[in-house]
């Protein structure tokens, strides 16, 4: 055995397990499996052409002198990222352990309570903060937070302004650059109108439906903006303001101006930089809009028992049931950070917030006093955190970079100075020189912060915040450290046992991939920094993307979409802006299957297409005929196929090359949803099926963890005509000749998360990337094979072979009065999440195991639906009094004094031998959605509320 052979610790099946699995399957070899699996006219005729693989060792070793390379200077660039103290409680305990960075979205309630309950203080935080009504459980950046507020207020216009068409925005010139470029790049295929300019000359015509407002400004100008959203309102403008979330604790809330929406990102509280993301954005608005709010909410309901539980609320708002109808296409969020921004609310509570607000401020005060006394005089009338001062660039950068000092320079004579949480007075005197320096002065010395003030009295933040017990009772490190764990126990994740969800990919996430993050010269990089300053940086995400350009068969990748459902997106606006650049400005038309994932059509919707769904055969397929019917009634408009291969049913369909020559004889282009990669790397490609452009999920196929719904990285890979309009970003550009506008904030998107996916392809080389694509088709022909005697299996293959992933259908089973849910609560029981619940058919669960798992863990899952299978086999319609009925069983059931059930309390804990050695237990039991839609909570409140 090859100890330091990274793919033998990745893939999870034995050599010696081989011959056992394929004779379960009925084949000869891996090699028939796969031959059966995927058509050969797809089949690659080469090897990928990796570099040789690393061992860990090996790998560990060129990460730490890769990140040499990095330049880790004193960050005073600001514009939304700034040095943040990461608690090391929270480092140690949530960001680098697998209890919390492996768990998956709670879809599953009952085996979520703890994260859910993270999240429920985010929002908590965010509300109070803001001054708002309701908060969701985190977007993906500032801009795309700003994009999605304009998103919500133009489709919550009043009926006149919809039937006036009023398509105009407003934007103040003090929004952040990159927040200003993702909202053109939203703007436009919706139709409206952006008009930026000074907020104080905004004349209120009625053609406007909204305005965006920043606050703090881009250069830390505060102002009071209560006047203009009074104004605003009486023209019936809505107002959206994107605020820095520390200034919160000093500076009156939006909230309290009027505003309805409040975005933002939370990276100031406790979350590295990390050249980019990823970081949580915040989104707050009125609970009228609550309907019309992009992303999750977390909701306070009851269970069966009528205890307070948790979970996602208002599902019918997301784009998986409203599809071309909604607002938004948000399918990931960034929990991990979420979790860990509110459990730094939650350490520091509400006096930790104001003592680091005031001590930020405090810097920022003592710094302008101190630059007066030299002659350099600052502008900004009133300020939180940011000086805006007048001196010669070029002579301050230069000094400034020789003592590794990075300030924003405006233009040739104006300096953007932005303090943080870490600076000290050290770091102050530092500043103080370099001016002195460049103005040829001797220097002034600072002994102490000054203790006035630059925010007017209006200004000041006089309201209360976080007086709830959990912000007042975990301040010291043993006491969060208990909470952190009481709430890890609650949470089933891939630490206990395999999350075989179909088309997610919950695979390993290797302790080598994870450990770099951790790495000060990897972490703390300003994703504005000087570009010769991140030239580690520049040559892993250089590789990566030459990394996946040799996977998919591609000539360019974008890493900037920080989510699939962004990837979506960009590879969408490519393909419109390769018809626009070509005079095509008709090609509006975007064919969708109707087994495609819902953010397909919500994607399209949001890029300005116009959605024609063709069918699909009883057999799952995509209906080759009527989509050549509809590909050739719509030719002339034609823009755009997207397909997702291997399909949303786990099958290759062997008409693929077909369906795509299809398109492009009728002038449109493949768009290929890469959610089911993992049956592809190093067998087939999105090249060689025909497609033009795809998306990548990082969080699954290259394995970054889900973290509990997020972070996602969702880059796109595009071929040669589709490479010129690669995104861009207003400061440090990236993309093509032709580039579209910013997609993400960051110009490469969550540009910390992607070193665990060059690790992945590094560590593994072409064998391993292809080895890992076999053993997952391998795993889930082995399910099958064990499973399809008990439960029908809704598709597979020409030659009966599923793809990575495959569907059971339960459908039958309501006749005994058993539904998919219940034996998707009945698997908590087992120690198990349950695979993909009535997706992409009603009444189903798609079960995808990952290469990652073993044939031991294979075998406790197939034992365990095996089980299930027999007790529905007893289960009859009318008794609901069953245990799949009443699961899940938690403690509290089993160890009650009376216990009225029709069977024992071993069968509902204890139904197979090895749960006994190994118990989770859910924490609350079955939780009652709509009693939770029906009273909306979400938000914390004191323990009295709910006694």
């Amino acid at each position: 055995m090859r100890t330091d052979a990274f793919a033998l610790r990745h893939i999870g099946p034995r050599e010696t397990d081989l011959n056992l699995m394929l004779k379960t399957i009925g084949v000869d070899s891996l090699d028939q499996l796969i031959h059966e699996t995927i058509p050969s006219d797809i089949r690659l005729k080469s090897e990928l052409q990796l570099d040789e693989p690393m061992t860990e060792f090996e790998y560990l070793n060129h990460i730490q002198e890769l990140g040499s390379k990095n330049k880790v200077f004193k960050s005073y660039i600001g514009l939304g990222y700034h040095p943040a103290a990461i608690p090391a409680v929270i480092q140690r305990n949530i960001f680098e352990n697998p209890g919390w960075y492996t768990a998956y979205t709670p879809y599953q309630a009952e085996i979520a309570q703890g994260r859910l309950e993270a999240i429920l203080n985010y929002q908590t935080t965010i509300i109070e903060l803001t001054g708002m009504e309701i908060a969701n459980a985190s977007l993906l950046d500032e801009g795309t937070a700003a994009a999605e507020a304009m998103a919500l207020l133009f489709d919550v216009r009043t009926r006149d302004q919809k039937k006036n068409n009023v398509n105009k925005l407003f934007v103040s010139e003090e929004i952040l650059p990159q927040t200003l470029s993702v909202l053109q790049t939203r703007a436009t295929p919706k139709g409206i109108e952006i008009v930026v300019g000074n907020h104080e000359t905004f004349d209120f015509s009625t053609d406007f439906f909204a305005a965006v407002l920043q606050y703090p400004g881009k250069f830390g100008q505060v102002t009071d903006y209560t006047g203009f959203i009074t104004k605003a309102h009486a023209t019936e403008i809505k107002v959206a303001v994107a605020a820095d979330l520390l200034s919160l604790a000093k500076l009156t809330p939006p909230g309290e101006m009027g505003a309805d929406v409040v975005v933002g990102t939370s990276q100031r509280f406790g979350i590295p930089m990390g050249y980019g993301g990823p970081h949580a954005a915040f989104f707050a608005t009125k609970e009228e809009h609550k309907r019309s709010m992009p992303g999750r909410i977390i909701g306070v309901t009851i269970d069966a028992n009528g205890n307070r539980a948790l979970r996602m609320a208002l599902g019918t708002r997301e784009q998986h049931i409203k599809r071309e109808k909604a607002t938004s296409n948000i399918c990931t969020a960034q929990v991990l950070l979420a979790v860990m921004a509110g459990m730094y609310a939650v350490y520091h509570g509400p006096k930790g917030l104001k003592y680091i607000a005031n001590k930020v401020h405090a810097s920022a005060v003592t710094l302008a006093e101190a630059l007066n006394k030299l002659g350099v005089y600052q502008t900004n009338s009133a300020f939180f955190d940011t000086l805006l001062v007048k001196a010669d660039a070029a002579k301050v950068k230069a000094i400034a970079e020789k003592n590794e000092v990075n300030f924003f320079y405006v233009d040739n004579e104006t300096i953007s100075i932005s303090l943080n949480e870490t600076t000290s007075l050290t770091d102050l005197n530092q500043i103080l020189s370099i001016f002195a320096e460049a103005l040829g002065k001797s220097n002034v010395q600072i002994n102490e912060f000054a203790n006035e003030t630059m925010v007017p009295k209006n200004l000041e933040r006089t309201s209360s915040f976080l007086q709830h017990d959990v912000f007042n009772n975990h301040h010291s490190e043993s006491q969060l450290m208990r909470y952190i764990k009481k709430l890890e126990r609650k949470d089933l994740s891939l630490n206990h046992s395999m999350i075989s969800l179909g088309s997610c990919t919950m695979k390993l996430n290797a302790a080598a991939e994870m450990l770099p993050l951790s790495m000060a010269n990897w972490n703390s990089i300003h994703p504005f920094a000087p570009i010769e300053q991140a030239e580690g940086y520049q040559i892993m995400l250089k590789k990566l993307e030459q990394q996946l350009n040799v996977v998919t068969g591609f000539a360019g990748t974008t890493l900037q979409p920080n989510s699939g459902a962004q990837g979506e997106y960009a590879g969408l606006m490519t393909i419109r802006a390769y018809h626009l650049s070509r005079g095509d400005h008709h090609r509006n038309v975007c064919l969708i299957p109707s087994s495609a994932h819902g953010t397909n059509p919500a994607s399209a919707a949001m890029a300005g297409m116009e959605i024609i769904v063709t069918k699909t055969t009883p057999e799952g397929n995509i209906d080759v005929e009527d989509l050549r019917a509809r590909a050739i009634e719509y030719k002339d408009r034609l823009s755009a196929l997207m397909v997702t291969y291997p399909s949303t049913h786990g099958v290759f369909e062997s008409s693929i090359i077909e369906i795509t020559n299809l398109i492009h004889e009728n002038g449109g282009l493949v768009y290929m949803d890469g959610a089911n990669m993992n049956a592809q790397v190093g067998l087939t490609n999105p090249a060689t099926i025909g497609a033009d452009v795809c998306h990548l999920n990082l969080h699954k196929t290259f394995a970054i963890p889900h973290g509990g719904g997020g972070p996602g990285v969702g880059p796109i890979c595009v071929n040669e005509k589709l490479v010129p309009f690669l995104p861009t970003n207003p400061i440090i550009p990236t993309g093509g000749n032709q580039a579209i506008s910013a997609i993400s904030a960051a110009p490469y998107g969550s540009a910390l998360v992607c070193l665990i996916s060059y690790g992945y392809i590094s560590m593994l080389g072409s064998e391993g990337v292809t080895n890992a694509t076999k053993y997952a088709i391998l795993n889930a022909n082995y399910m099958k094979a064990r499973l399809e005697a008990h439960y029908p299996i809704l598709y597979s293959g020409e030659m009966g072979r599923a793809a990575h992933e495959m569907i059971l259908d339960c459908r039958a089973f309501k006749q005994q009065g058993i539904e998919v849910t219940d034996i998707a609560k009945r698997l908590m029981d087992y120690g198990f999440h349950a695979p993909t619940v009535s997706f992409p058919v009603a009444g189903t669960l798609m079960i995808e195991p990952t290469e990652s798992e073993d044939v031991a863990e294979l075998d406790r899952f197939c034992d365990a639906m095996i089980a299930i299978r027999k007790e529905i086999e007893v289960a009859n319609a009318d008794d609901h009094n069953t245990v799949l009925h009443n699961a899940p069983h938690t403690l509290a059931m089993l160890t009650t004094d009376v216990w009225n059930f029709p069977y024992t309390r071993e069968q509902a804990a204890f139904p197979l031998e090895y749960i006994a050695e190994n118990k989770f237990w859910p924490s609350v039991r079955r939780v009652d959605d709509a009693y939770g839609d029906r009273n909306l909570v979400c938000s914390c409140a004191p323990i009295e509320a709910y006694m």
